[in-house]
């Protein structure tokens, strides 16, 4: 895996639509991409080897939150469909984590990346604090999942790419950060509340991100990911 990459959010509802879209890239362009709920409730582990089968790298974005036993028995099933990376939720604290850890663990050893969503980047201070009924600012509250997630031995976390220079700083420079809210300059921002641009998270401490409308939905999505690449890399 590229230690900076684009990763290119495949939210449509059916697996046809998605090799669709991937039919649009170049033969021997093959994007990391993220498979998230959409897909894989309509699709299935399916789309996962269909993908798979083409030469991409996965992102498998389910989100896992759950009792410690029930998440380290799922991670132990998805460990199996050869994803690249995968997540929970670091709200289900330590011990749901180090279950996880040890589930997605093959007994060779191998194992997906496994990362953390800190706070939705949907989230913002005012949904912080009056529903979630937490009073720590967010870049806090993302920071302290953050460690949460490095004492358990995760690789990294989903968190803004607001926070992701901050989580560098506290968790490691080797420590990942997969950040969405990404949006070009002069793209629609959407339901997205804490966001930035490629270039900007280029100097935030930024390894992954994540674009879906941005790439998915430009009259041009090969162009739109190779601007992304450009913008991030260099």
């Amino acid at each position: 895996m590229k230690a900076k990459d684009v990763i290119i959010a495949l939210d449509f509802p059916t697996l046809d639509e998605t090799l669709a879209f991937l039919d649009r890239f170049p033969a021997g362009e093959k994007p990391f991409v993220k498979i998230g709920m959409e897909l894989f409730y309509a699709a299935g582990p399916e789309a996962v080897r269909a993908i798979k089968a083409r030469g991409h790298q996965i992102f498998l974005d389910l989100k896992l939150h759950d009792i410690p036993n029930t998440v380290k028995r799922a991670m132990s099933v998805l460990s199996g469909l050869d994803v690249d990376m995968v997540n929970l939720h670091a709200a289900g604290a330590s011990e749901m984590m180090k279950a996880a850890l040890d589930g997605l663990t093959r007994p060779d050893g191998t194992r997906p990346l496994l990362i953390a969503v800190t706070q939705l980047t949907s989230t913002d201070e005012k949904a912080l604090k009056n529903e979630l009924l937490i009073d720590t600012p967010m870049a806090e509250t993302v920071l302290s999942y953050a460690k949460n997630a490095a004492n358990s031995g995760l690789d990294g976390v989903v968190c803004s790419p607001l926070e992701a220079a901050l989580v560098k700083e506290r968790c490691g420079a080797d420590f990942l950060t997969v950040t969405p809210g990404i949006r070009f300059a002069d793209s629609a921002v959407g339901d997205q509340k804490r966001i930035m641009t490629p270039a900007n998270a280029a100097g935030a401490g930024c390894d992954y991100l994540v674009m879906g409308r941005p790439i998915t939905q430009a009259e041009d999505p090969v162009a739109a990911y190779r601007r992304a690449l450009k913008d991030f890399l260099g």
